[in-house]
């Protein structure tokens, strides 16, 4: 191999995702039944607004579903992530999941029984319900599969696989509604759901057994109120994580679109596969963002590069808001995911590294309800605005206001933009130096 050879093939290590974490048998079943799951999960996505538009013709229900999803997660986010933290993981995510299961096959039934707005909202509050319970759990394990050193690459890996699902999703259900029609497609979309999601259901059976680690001197090990009251106690004392999630919450809450997508599918774009593509933008850039990734888990100041993300999505979004040509949206919709992979992904590495084990699961509860819970906040502001101002409105002035509040938020208070290499801040809380 020629100097040039090599050259080029290190600058590929640097840009190329960092597949080490695949190495590891019980991280790679993880993955690979998360990746089915997920595909599912967004055929799941998709037919659900679909279904509720088709239902009732009006985008104000459609943003209703994000009140559906967010109270459970709200509530049995913080409690499932207080439970994965006193009792073994592996039993919680088997919980969750099994709930998880039953309540997509409801959503089966209700699509061949004919729909029922409410009934729809219902069966979006038990499916909600149920990914709070298991989700905090599942993401809290990956530090006990993977070496502290690669959970950045796991948390990349695991964020890619969600957008690669994210973008055959959506287009597959596209692919289906327009071909089947929504009173055939919709019921196909649900039960591939079902099937899939058996794939994450035997990944889990055969985890280890992963009962909690001894709580911390003169600490009880505590479920409930009380153990949730610990997790915002340690997360109150920790500026760093606490502004990582009010910068999400500001970007997904006044800048997601999703809500939006049916009505501008139909109105501009004539509807068909359009919506498919609306769905599936956002993931083929955040898809493409975690393939390039490797430079990722070398950045430094991963503050800075944090809040700079998050301004980047708002920016891209509201441009998109202002195209008309489908593909141009497309385009403007997946650099917003590009900003939206690097976010999510620095934001989970500086979770989980900075955190410790004992209150991984309570602050991936919170995480939870931020992630899961922001956007479905974003899909009620989005659905409201659009009713008494236009979609362009909810969509255009969404982007620009979380652009020029994620500034103002980094700039009052300056620890986020502060903020450096994860793993370096654990290194320095381990001989206790003081963390930026």
């Amino acid at each position: 191999m020629t100097d040039a050879d090599r050259a080029r093939s290190r600058g590929s290590r640097r840009w190329a995702i960092d597949l080490r974490p695949l190495a590891v048998p019980a991280y790679r079943r993880i993955w690979l039944g998360n990746t089915l799951a997920m595909f599912g999960f967004q055929l799941t996505a998709v037919a659900v607004p679909v279904e509720m538009y088709a239902l009732t013709g009006d985008s104000f229900w459609v943003g209703l579903l994000g009140v559906a999803g967010f109270v459970p997660l709200l509530v049995f986010g913080l409690w499932g992530g207080a439970v994965a933290d006193a009792r073994d993981r592996r039993r919680v995510l088997l919980a969750g999941s099994a709930l998880l299961w039953a309540s997509t096959l409801g959503l089966l039934v209700h699509a061949l029984l004919g729909g029922h707005p409410v009934v729809l909202l219902a069966l979006v509050t038990v499916h909600s319900i149920a990914f709070a319970i298991s989700s905090p759990a599942r993401s809290a394990i990956v530090p006990r599969l993977l070496p502290l050193e690669l959970v950045p690459a796991g948390s990349t890996l695991n964020y890619t696989t969600f957008t690669a699902a994210s973008v055959v999703g959506p287009l597959a259900a596209g692919l289906i509604i327009a071909t089947f029609g929504a009173d055939t497609g919709l019921p196909i979309a649900y039960a591939l759901d079902a099937v899939l999601f058996a794939g994450l259901v035997v990944a889990t059976v055969r985890l280890p057994a992963m009962p909690p680690e001894p709580p911390a001197e003169g600490e009880a090990r505590r479920g409930g109120l009380a153990g949730i009251a610990d997790g915002l106690r340690y997360l109150a004392t920790t500026p760093v994580l606490l502004l990582s999630f009010a910068i999400d919450l500001i970007a997904m809450i006044l800048a997601m679109p999703r809500a939006l997508f049916p009505e501008v599918a139909q109105e501009r774009f004539g509807g068909g596969a359009a919506v498919g593509w609306l769905y599936s933008a956002i993931a083929i850039g955040a898809m493409l963002g975690g393939l390039t990734s490797g430079w990722i888990g070398r950045l430094r100041r991963q503050g800075l590069v944090l809040v700079a993300a998050v301004v980047g999505w708002g920016v891209a979004i509201a441009l998109a808001g202002l195209a008309r040509q489908l593909w141009l949206v497309v385009v403007l919709l997946a650099l917003a995911g590009m900003a939206d992979l690097v976010s999510a992904v620095l934001r989970q590495s500086m979770l989980l590294v900075y955190a410790p084990d004992r209150m991984r699961g309570r602050l991936q509860g919170v995480n939870t309800v931020v992630v899961a819970g922001g956007p479905r906040l974003g899909d009620l502001r989005a659905g409201t605005v659009a009713a008494g101002f236009g979609t362009g409105v909810a969509w255009v002035g969404g982007g620009l206001l979380s652009a020029a509040l994620a500034i103002v938020l980094a700039v009052v208070f300056p620890a986020l933009i502060r903020y450096r290499s994860a793993t370096a801040t654990a290194r320095d809380r381990a001989v206790g130096t003081p963390a930026g």
